[in-house]
């Protein structure tokens, strides 16, 4: 029995265009072959079979084995209708040498891709996972590694990152990515050339897939523009990514060596007024303008959250209101720390002063009753001497008499009269009391 000059050529045929070496393919048939034999009625326990790979022709040889497994005698067992189960079993064997080879082909051709970006035709669109047809192989795009929101549809061309290549029984399997930071790292590799050159370099990626991408970048050439090269004239190039991205924003930020400088640019579009650096906690805290707070802060916090992810450190953004606010509530503190000392003094200041007026008042009101007692003791003495006020009127009289030179001026009451006058209106009030 012998394989035909067909079959040869094919497996000579399949060597060339597929890599399959004929003598693999024979080998597999041969032990195809010793499986069939066994099957057949009154065939040995063990046997093995010889195909000539210049003839094709097919021996059987029957086995006999000690108990140690050594061959002990072996004869020729070709059954007679070999030739037709040969050749079912070299179609079946060669088939599976076939998807064998082609999963070992795709193994080696993608198994160093890791990283690198593929584009494939989307043949089946599910919640858990899409299927793209990269032309040599199928690529799957698991619902986790899809950009949120975003509708495929089956025929659509689309770019997608290699994220896995692991081969499996069932063969390899390529696993691609949309939402992986790097995706957005090979897109723009594709539209800036400089990237490629190594004029200018992606430092880092801080990505929310969907809504916002941050790059930061630099130039290893001074005459170079690092955003300038990857935004292009008007936008042309980063335009290209955020069609591919389907709208998502992408913000293209130069890296700075200094942090504090670097963390105001990654905040952007917002203006930052002042950052301070706490490098042992890797901490920022960035002021801004009030009216600029809602801008760096971005919508749900996205803004800050990549800002803080594309430096490292941890940033609290606060507007200058707020700053100035905590500044006099801080000072206020420290005021306040030295203050129970200074109240003591004061109540104990309050209760001397206190107590100082009280003393005073008691005093005040002792005198006033003494001043009112000795008041009415005067009253009373004055009451008691009437006789007084006449004998201090009776000298006016003497002085007026020994006067000659005012005989004859007109009469006015005289000084006696006046002070009778006088002590009659003061016995009234003296009287009545």
């Amino acid at each position: 029995m012998m394989i035909d000059d067909q079959v040869m050529e094919a497996l000579e045929l399949l060597e060339r265009e597929r890599g399959v070496p004929v003598e693999t393919i024979l080998d597999a048939l041969a032990n195809a072959l010793v499986s069939a034999y066994k099957r057949s009625p009154g065939a040995a326990e063990e046997a093995r079979v010889v195909i000539d790979s210049g003839s094709g022709d097919i021996v059987v040889y029957a086995q006999e084995l000690d108990e140690e497994g050594n061959v002990t005698k072996e004869w020729e067992d070709t059954p007679d209708d070999f030739g037709r189960i040969a050749a079912q079993t070299a179609k079946q064997v060669i088939a599976q040498r076939l998807r064998e080879a082609k999963r070992d082909q795709v193994f080696n051709v993608y198994e160093g891709r890791e990283g690198d970006l593929v584009t494939g035709i989307i043949q089946q669109v599910d919640y858990r996972y899409s299927i793209l047809d990269l032309g040599d192989a199928e690529a799957l795009l698991p619902g986790s590694e899809r950009i949120p929101y975003e509708r495929l549809e089956r025929g659509n061309r689309v770019k997608a990152f290699v994220l896995e290549v692991r081969n499996e029984a069932k063969g390899p399997q390529i696993v691609v990515s949309r939402s992986h930071p790097d995706f957005v790292r090979r897109l723009l590799e594709l539209e800036v050339p400089e990237l490629i050159d190594g004029t200018i370099e992606i430092k880092a990626i801080a990505r929310e897939p969907g809504h916002r991408t941050k790059i930061a970048v630099s130039s290893n050439d001074p005459n170079v523009d690092p955003k300038g090269a990857c935004v292009g004239a008007r936008g042309s190039r980063v335009r290209q990514v955020v069609n591919e991205l389907r709208g998502e924003k992408v913000d293209v930020v130069e890296w700075r060596d200094d942090k504090a400088q670097f963390i105001a640019e990654a905040l952007g579009p917002a203006k930052v007024q002042e950052v301070r650096i706490d490098e042992p906690n890797e901490t920022a805290v960035v002021i801004v303008s009030d009216h600029q707070l809602s801008l760096a802060i971005g919508k749900e916090g996205q803004n800050a959250r990549l800002a803080a992810r594309l430096s490292g450190y941890r940033v609290d953004i606060r507007s200058d209101l707020e700053e100035a606010n905590a500044a006099a509530e801080a000072a206020a503190a420290e005021v306040a720390g030295t203050e129970p000392d200074t109240d003591s003094e004061n109540a104990e200041a309050e209760g001397s002063i206190e107590a100082a007026v009280v003393e005073a008042v008691e005093v005040a009101e002792e005198a006033s009753a003494a001043a009112g007692e000795t008041a009415e003791e005067d009253v009373e003495v004055v009451a008691e001497a009437p006789a007084e006020p006449e004998e201090d009127s009776a000298e006016p009289e003497e002085v007026v008499s020994d006067q000659d030179d005012v005989d004859d001026a007109p009469e006015t009451p005289s000084t006696d009269e006046q002070s009778d006058e006088v002590a009659e209106d003061g016995d009234d009030p003296i009287e009545d009391e």
